[in-house]
């Protein structure tokens, strides 16, 4: 079986051309060739010998995702459901803002959080995605639009420190200079909160932007909507995120989805806090996405800005997340659902 050259690190692919008996200087060019000019055939790289093409195409699959289909919103937002050449499907998101163009990217096939807010709830778990099926995935929109993306958020179908190895590889692979040179700092990973690996993200010294999805300010309201605190509970978890603020000195943004008659009261703000008070942190309100078959509807408008303004009032920055995509099954995991 051919394997996935979007797996290696130019490390990595130096030692694989030893092995095929070629100069580690050609693992960076056609390492250029992959992630920088972005080519869908290994017969694209004419600096390279046509010996070393064949041998390439025989080994190693460029991994070129087929788009399933793809969404347009009005406001630029588009969607695609991508076929990972296995039988399976993922979404991907790229959105429009005035700083850039930003991909939301999938780590995985189906999801085991379980949270109930979420479209990907439902989509039973097959396995999680390799560095090189994450990283095609921007690769991939970049070619279809003939755009350059500038930030990226593992916030689409998965729980990204689920698969930690291969989202840490996956980072790395897009910093690198020779590469698609993607700063970590326009990097961003959302997790439901497996505090284990908060610690262990602390630990590598990466500059990512975490963002954690709490969404409750107590364990029987998180439990109900995110089974993942029965695991490791709000107390938990705010330690965790107090050592990566300490570790990393980098702020956290809380995401914080109202839900009508659920967690978007003036108790859940004074509740929400008391939790925060003292964190280097930002609370990403986000007004929450009607899904199929789900209990959860999006709090009126007059709440959420109360909301938000009770929390600046008290010194816990707030911003409200600008609704992208409304119009196109804006929630992870819809596409997917309506098209499988």
């Amino acid at each position: 079986m051919k394997k996935n050259i979007k797996d290696y690190n130019l490390d990595e692919l130096k030692e694989e051309f030893i092995k095929l008996g070629e100069k580690p200087y050609r693992a960076e060019q056609v390492f250029k060739w992959i992630h920088e000019i972005n080519v869908k055939s290994f017969s694209e790289m004419t600096n390279i010998s046509l010996e070393l093409r064949e041998k390439l195409e025989k080994e190693f699959t460029l991994c070129i995702y087929n788009i399933i289909r793809k969404q347009e919103s009005k406001d630029g937002t588009k969607k695609y459901l991508f076929d990972v050449l296995d039988g399976n499907a993922i979404e991907t998101v790229l959105m429009e803002y005035k700083h850039g163009k930003s991909i939301c990217v999938s780590s995985q096939i189906g999801c085991k959080m379980g949270c109930k807010f979420c479209a990907s709830t439902g989509i039973e778990f097959v396995r999680s995605l390799t560095p090189g099926e994450i990283i095609e995935q921007v690769l991939a929109v970049q070619r279809d639009e003939n755009v350059k993306v500038s930030n990226l958020v593992f916030m689409g179908i998965g729980e990204p420190l689920d698969n930690y190895d291969n989202v840490m590889k996956a980072i790395k692979i897009l910093n690198n200079p020779k590469g698609i040179n993607m700063g970590a700092r326009h990097i961003s990973i959302s997790t439901s909160g497996l505090v284990p690996k908060i610690y262990d993200l602390a630990d590598e010294n990466i500059q990512c932007t975490l963002s954690i999805s709490l969404h409750a300010t107590t364990d029987e309201k998180r439990s109900a909507l995110m089974p993942v605190n029965n695991a490791y509970n709000i107390e938990e978890l705010m330690k965790a995120c107090k050592y990566y603020i300490e570790k990393t000195n980098k702020r956290i943004s809380f995401e914080y989805a109202l839900a009508k008659d659920n967690n978007d009261n003036l108790e859940d703000a004074k509740q929400l806090v008391k939790l925060l008070k003292g964190m280097l942190c930002h609370v990403n309100l986000i007004p929450i996405n009607k899904i199929e078959n789900g209990k959860f509807t999006k709090s009126t408008n007059e709440n959420i800005l109360k909301f938000r303004d009770y929390l600046n009032d008290n010194g816990i920055v707030a911003t409200v997340r600008r609704e992208l995509g409304s119009d196109i099954d804006a929630a992870c995991g819809q596409l997917r659902r309506k098209n499988l």
